[in-house]
């Protein structure tokens, strides 16, 4: 039998042999690494049949026996829109690798909402002792939009600090730690109670400009907007307006519609939106955990098995 033809267009390329061998999968595949600073050579395209990358670089189109790909992101919006991905290819992606990073470094947003370390520390700057105040989390209610692994994740830690957490979910079944789980069309319920409102919906057509003036509205005068999802959920006119009039209390936003965040930007200069630069997901090691799940899904290929993280195009994750 032939061995599957696999194009492994990345840079980490000792993690994805690691991974395999853990997984019994050494001499399955025939492998063929190219740097994604690369092309990779035009008389292998012809052959490929398994594609891992982060980007496309149009080569779709040159992949005649391309079967499936494995995305290195848990997003999968340009490689849905990318043409020459025939209806034939599998697409799989890495939802699960940075569930313990995104939930993480929002635990950080909330606790740099609620303690006053930073303000501290440029007191330190000045020699300065300044007694400050913390307010609390426990006890605050936290709304998550988008109750997926990293949703779910974050939902359990924010339950050991003692967080009332509801959320959406577009199958709403219970969600263990979870007080309420409404469905994807109910977040208005969501954005009137929580205190805290974290955005981690996948990008699909219905999620695009979903926080505009009406649903800032909804939101407590005290509640805070945290974005780690995609920019194109926010409508960034809306989200300075609702801020400058304080119609809520501010925002923290890891992604923005284009990245890196022009220098021009309004959100760099207004008062209580917090900037970070896209730091969600990017943690030492991730590579080797989406080499994990690119291991099993080779594994479910080989097998006949349904792949471990594939993605449903119509829903688009």
């Amino acid at each position: 039998m032939n061995k599957p033809v696999c194009l492994l267009w990345l840079d980490d390329f000792p993690e994805y042999e690691k991974a395999l061998a853990e997984a019994g999968l050494a001499g399955r595949l025939e492998l063929h690494h190219v740097k994604s600073s690369d092309a990779p050579p035009a008389d292998l395209l012809p052959r490929v049949e398994v594609l891992v990358g982060r980007k496309h670089g149009g080569l779709l189109g040159r992949l005649p026996k391309l079967r499936w790909v494995q995305t290195v992101t848990a997003g999968v919006e340009s490689w849905l829109a990318a043409p020459g991905l025939r209806g034939d290819v599998a697409l799989c992606n890495a939802r699960g690798s940075h569930r313990h990073s995104m939930s993480e470094n929002i635990l950080g947003a909330l606790f740099h909402l609620t303690k006053p370390y930073m303000a501290i520390a440029l007191d330190q700057k000045q020699g300065r002792w300044h007694k400050r105040q913390s307010s609390l989390l426990a006890g605050q209610t936290l709304g998550i939009l988008g109750l997926g692994a990293i949703g779910q994740e974050l939902a359990r830690k924010a339950v050991a600090l003692e967080m009332r957490v509801i959320g959406t979910k577009r199958s709403p079944e219970p969600v263990e730690g979870v007080e309420e789980v409404y469905g994807s069309d109910e977040a208005d319920a969501v954005l009137h109670q929580s205190d805290f409102i974290v955005m981690l919906m996948p990008a699909t057509a219905e999620t695009d400009d979903f926080i505009n003036a009406g649903r800032l509205r909804m939101m407590k005068p005290t509640a805070w907007l945290i974005n780690f999802a995609r920019g194109s959920q926010i409508v960034d006119a809306d989200l300075i307006t609702a801020v400058k009039a304080k119609t809520i209390a501010g925002a923290v936003l890891d992604v923005f519609r284009e990245e890196p965040l022009p220098a021009s930007h309004p959100f760099w200069n207004t008062e209580n939106i917090l900037v970070l630069p896209h730091i969600g997901g990017g943690y030492a090691g991730r590579a080797a955990a989406v080499a994990a799940i690119f291991a099993e899904n080779a594994r479910c290929d080989l097998e006949g098995e349904p792949f471990a993280t594939g993605v449903d195009r119509e829903l688009g994750y």
